[in-house]
């Protein structure tokens, strides 16, 4: 949880922002970004084999494995996975895929067993991923090891109740990929969230045009007038960006808005709140983006992630989950979605969610067209150049091509810990009472 001296300084430096009459001194002309970026089959190729590959991914909740023996597919990032509440209590991810002859383990989305059997053959393996039983093993090779044709691992670690994995068996752990993060989110309760709803929508965009909405208030008075505007103050939003492409975005409400009494993206009546979130989780709108994937508001009431998942270049599978505190016996709630009156028990999206995917559509289908040529961005929407040059630092800088990839201008000296802005804004006082003795 932050302590008083770092809540102040990040109060201080929002209104700083709000003060201010142009970027930051030595803050880099942010170069115009190729257009390629969100067209091109060679770049999301690279994106899909790097950063997809080698990135910790949410997955699910222990809610949807809650007792030993319960597993759950999932293929959001291509290759078939299970993961597995083991009967020693571990949570474990394999590939779904028998060592026979390649047919899935589990054809179910979810199910409960103490072994895990495959349909075409009956190879059984354990809840730990080890061969156990081979039908008519004597026509096997008296040498044939068993030991050494369990499920291939995938990597797979919890998050408090939040369960993720990485196909890169040499990835860091998620702790030290999280870095700070994982300090700052300590306050949400992780540990003791309950998933309440989970929902998925195919927008027809690149993941990148999706997501970057998400990433950005500069939009907010023009697409959500009604809707986020009037909980968020655009021009004393604060940026900060962190290690391993993490990010987050702080503003306050509107100084004429008393936020206690506005519920356009807060919780109804009857949410639980979390009575460990601080002062700037209560007061004001906080979003997180944990790279690749992920980007969230962080509430005294929730933990709603939203999950931008590539389904070919330009499509994408929206992910929209809802985490809160145990809600009792009243309707779980669901932030994102709100019923379909025109299919039984269905969910559509929310307004908020369908104000900013209104456009992906149509602007892949401008991106596409010969007028689209790079993309110019302002200090304000840093948070998403910042995200390119991690994607590009993912793949290699030597293995995106000259005119796909981004100039590394924002430096270490922009990336938590350091922020150069605070010092100016200590300048700036400081010589505004010189100014006024």
């Amino acid at each position: 949880m932050m302590d008083a001296e770092e809540v102040a300084r990040l109060k201080a430096l929002m209104e700083w922002e709000g003060r201010r009459t142009a970027p930051p001194q030595g803050f880099p002309a942010l170069p115009d970004m190729p257009a390629g970026r969100y067209t091109s089959p060679e770049y999301f190729a690279l994106e899909m084999e790097h950063v997809f590959r080698k990135s910790w991914l949410f997955a699910g909740h222990m809610d949807e494995i809650p007792e030993r023996g319960c597993w759950m597919r999932w293929h959001n990032a291509g290759d078939p996975i299970v993961i597995v509440h083991g009967m020693d209590g571990k949570v474990r991810a394999f590939h779904n895929t028998c060592r026979h002859r390649g047919a899935p383990v589990v054809t179910e989305d979810r199910g409960k067993s103490s072994r895990l059997m495959c349909g075409y053959h009956n190879w059984t393996y354990k809840t730990d991923g080890s061969l156990v039983g081979v039908p008519e093993r004597r026509d096997f090779p008296e040498d044939f090891d068993l030991s050494c044709r369990g499920l291939l691992p995938v990597r797979c670690e919890l998050f408090g109740k939040v369960i993720f994995v990485n196909f890169d068996q040499g990835a860091m752990p998620l702790l030290d990929w999280m870095g700070p993060l994982a300090r700052e989110w300590e306050e949400f309760a992780f540990d003791r969230i309950r998933l309440a709803a989970r929902h998925s929508f195919d927008l027809k965009c690149n993941w990148k045009v999706a997501m970057e909405a998400n990433m950005e208030v500069y939009h907010v008075p023009f697409i959500h007038p009604t809707t986020v505007a009037p909980l968020v103050d655009s021009t004393r939003n604060l940026n900060t960006l962190y290690p391993n492409g993490h990010a987050r975005m702080l503003a306050p409400p509107p100084r004429q808005t008393d936020r206690e009494h506005v519920r356009a993206i807060d919780s109804p009546p009857g949410w639980q709140p979390i009575a460990t979130v601080g002062e700037l989780g209560r007061s004001c709108t906080q979003s997180y983006t944990l790279f690749p994937n992920w980007v969230s508001p962080l509430s005294n009431y929730f933990v709603p992630p939203l999950l931008f998942w590539p389904t070919s270049l330009g499509t994408t599978r929206l992910e929209l989950v809802t985490m809160a505190l145990d809600w009792g016996d009243a309707p779980a709630p669901d932030l994102w979605t709100v019923p379909d009156a025109a299919q039984p028990n269905g969910r559509q999206m929310s307004r908020i969610i369908l104000e900013d995917t209104q456009f992906g559509e149509a602007i892949q289908h401008s991106m596409q067209g010969s007028a689209f040529r790079s993309v110019p961005l302002s200090y304000q929407e840093a948070r998403i150049y910042a995200f390119h040059q991690s994607l590009d630092r993912m793949i290699g800088e030597a293995n995106v091509p000259a005119h796909l990839r981004v100039e590394q201008v924002i430096g270490p000296e922009w990336v938590w810990p350091n922020d150069p802005r605070a010092a100016q804004m200590v300048r700036e006082a400081s010589q505004a009472r010189d100014a006024a003795e």
